[in-house]
């Protein structure tokens, strides 16, 4: 069985900050702040402009492990406890639900759900049910 470790006031911050973040760029763009919309607006632009914000977004998340590196003086840990064939597994059934959900967890999950989208509140609903079969089937049944 897999341990895990219990932060509460690092998932605080980090819930904060991302609250932050999807607050300031409806008040500031007047977009929703879904991680994967705005990787595809960002290959896919619909204009110069709207390409822009999306790679300012996707610079900021990538380089956040070097602000981390400077307030603590180490890189934050990373630790996957699966094999690379599930990391590419996973993210293509990630990549399938996005499609069929018309979104992704932190679109409809952060965004949504704060606007009380009722089809936000029910992907989210689907997400979660999701992710708990799954995890019981990969676990309980499959045993990995």
């Amino acid at each position: 069985m897999m341990e895990t470790e219990f932060t509460p006031w690092a998932s605080l911050a980090g819930g904060a900050m991302i609250g932050l973040a999807a607050v300031l760029l409806m008040a500031v763009a007047g977009r929703v702040m879904g991680a994967t919309g705005i990787l595809a607006g960002a290959l896919l632009p619909a204009s110069r402009e709207d390409g822009a914000w999306r790679w300012v977004m996707i610079a900021g998340m990538v380089t956040a492990p070097s602000l981390y590196l400077l307030a603590t003086g180490s890189w934050p840990e990373i630790t996957v406890p699966v094999s690379t064939p599930m990391l590419i597994v996973g993210g293509f059934l990630v990549g399938v639900g996005v499609t069929f959900g018309g979104g992704c967890t932190s679109g409809h999950g952060v965004c949504g759900i704060a606007r009380l989208s009722v089809r936000s509140i029910v992907a989210t609903g689907v997400f979660m049910v999701a992710c708990v079969v799954t995890v019981y089937v990969i676990r309980h049944v499959v045993g990995v």
